[in-house]
């Protein structure tokens, strides 16, 4: 806690905090900004008024990378289910075409679940999230063999945490998103 004020009589900047753009220079308020726009207002400022980090990648790339993350989860949870229902048993055929069918139905109901989630209001979105997840870890957690209880009471934990989460999260951006259509109209 030693740095949560400044000394008395020192700048509470250090010599390698950011400072505000100045204005006409590349970085600050461009054209089209409108009137009153402070430095780093312009087009592709970010949430702060700083200018957005370039982006180095293409729309092509960003949309691959999202393709590989989520084959890449899907893949994982196959593997996680293959590996608990082997139960430190031998690697079969039939447990790879156990572990690729649970990552296929992984995939699908993500997609699933993430083409409905688009069309619903705050709170059902983030509840439908909250099933598909706390469902996820609910069905690894069954195949380990412990009580069905135990299941369904993880379940319900994890569901109720993604959800809150996510409900959070919504409220705190949307009232921002909220916030600044309002000032600019």
């Amino acid at each position: 806690m030693a740095h949560a004020a400044p000394t008395p009589g020192t700048s509470p900047r250090g010599p390698f905090a950011r400072r505000p753009f100045a204005r006409g220079t590349s970085t600050g308020a461009g054209p089209g900004a409108g009137p009153g726009a402070g430095p780093g207002a312009g087009p592709g400022a970010g949430r702060t008024g700083r200018p957005a980090p370039p982006d180095v990648f293409g729309r092509r790339t960003h949309l691959l990378a999202k393709a590989a993350t989520l084959l890449a989860t899907a893949l994982v949870y196959g593997y996680w289910e293959a590996s608990i229902s082997r139960r430190g048993g031998p690697i079969t055929g039939w447990n790879l075409f156990a572990g690729f069918m649970t990552a296929l139905a992984f995939l699908v109901l993500y997609l699933v679940v993430r083409q409905i989630a688009r069309r619903l209001p705050r709170e059902p979105h983030a509840a439908l999230w909250g099933a598909f997840w706390g469902s996820a870890v609910g069905f690894l957690y069954s195949r380990s063999g412990v009580a069905m209880f135990t299941c369904v009471l993880m379940s319900l934990i994890v569901a109720a945490a993604v959800t809150g989460a996510l409900v959070y999260r919504y409220y705190t951006h949307g009232d921002a998103v909220e916030a600044r259509t309002a000032r600019t109209t």
